[in-house]
């Protein structure tokens, strides 16, 4: 079985529009990590929005997708917060957030007419973001002796990983990361080496 070791996220903060029946739509994607980072967001957009009826969201965190949740803001159940993440979900992106906040028009647009106008407006927001591929990394250690820099450094430029930090004092040492796939592949290239030692980070 394949190891999966990348994600889909989008780059940066997008917005779409929705209008049913007088009632508006706002959208707003944003990339973001945890709930706290979120808060904040939503925050500054109930202040943006402050006479809006709800600020409705929903969001799928962790490169594994396993973190989510949804909020409906005092609409039915199910009929806001579902929809937005349905909208994450089908263009699987995580690290994710969706804030759709709505103006009440005077008319009442049902469960089903609102599922679709949050729906609609989480999509819209999605469209005009840019979507990326991120690598899920692991993150090396290697220590060695002066004599054996020039090893080391053949290495990592065989191995083509990204160096983070290089420490050179009593004794060198170098951090660097590496897709998750290829982390075997990486612990056998330095195995066994006299004066050369390699531990992953946790």
């Amino acid at each position: 079985m394949q190891q999966i070791d990348s994600y889909l996220t989008i780059k940066k903060h997008s917005e779409g529009f929705f209008k049913d029946r007088g009632s508006k739509f706002f959208a707003y994607a944003i990339p973001c990590e945890n709930e706290d980072e979120l808060k904040i967001k939503i925050n500054a957009l109930k202040e943006q929005h402050h006479s809006a009826r709800h600020c409705c969201y929903a969001y799928r965190f962790k490169p594994d997708y396993s973190v989510y949740r949804v909020n409906d803001d005092g609409e039915p159940t199910n009929a806001a917060g579902k929809p937005i993440l349905g909208q994450i979900d089908a263009k699987n992106l995580t690290n994710t957030a969706l804030i759709v906040v709505r103006y009440f028009g005077g008319t009442k647009l049902g469960v089903g007419g609102m599922m679709n106008a949050y729906k609609e407006a989480a999509l819209n927001a999605l469209n005009c973001a840019q979507i990326i591929e991120c690598t899920i990394d692991d993150t090396f250690h290697v220590q060695c002796g002066y004599p054996e820099i020039n090893t080391v450094m053949r290495f990592i430029k065989d191995l083509r990983v990204t160096i983070i930090e290089q420490k050179l004092e009593i004794g060198c040492d170098f951090f660097f990361t590496s897709r998750q796939k290829h982390t075997q592949i990486v612990l056998e290239k330095f195995k066994g080496l006299k004066n050369i030692h390699i531990k992953k980070l946790p």
